[in-house]
């Protein structure tokens, strides 16, 4: 993917606030929101990474539906981004050590609470769309990305 200004923005506010909020749709169209922290691996343009363990309840809802949908925001709230796009679990071992590299200082509340780290996964979503939202600035600009 080429360079875009909006993925640049998303991308800086991601690293600056280290979490946001994934939310996935059950198997009976419910969507589910919960917190996480994701990374995007700089090599790897058009696409956020997370990790999850095996048998959490969004493996079951990615294997169902992949849409989702990622909301960050600044403490401050001025700036808001919002990320959609296709979820998938990630069934490459050196992915999978490359993004636990880059996310695992990131996870404190995530080792306690996880157990066992043989049984984490990758969850990769690829963008599909971005909107940037800064009230009292520039405002919002919305645009699909086309990967690559």
């Amino acid at each position: 993917m080429s360079s875009n200004p909006v993925l640049e923005k998303v991308q800086s506010l991601v690293d600056e606030v280290r979490i946001g909020i994934l939310s996935t749709v059950d198997e009976k169209g419910v969507p589910h929101a919960r917190w996480m922290t994701p990374v995007f691996i700089p090599r790897l343009k058009g696409a956020l990474y997370a990790v999850t363990s095996a048998g959490n309840e969004k493996v079951r809802h990615l294997a169902k539906n992949p849409n989702v949908a990622w909301i960050f925001q600044s403490k401050s709230l001025d700036r808001i981004a919002t990320v959609t796009g296709k979820a998938f679990v990630v069934k490459d071992p050196a992915l999978s050590a490359e993004v636990l590299e880059v996310i695992g200082p990131r996870l404190q509340v995530f080792w306690k609470h996880s157990g066992d780290p043989k049984k984490l996964v990758v969850v990769e979503t690829v963008i599909e769309s971005l909107s940037w939202f800064k009230p009292l600035g520039e405002g919002k600009i919305e645009e699909e990305v086309r990967n690559a």
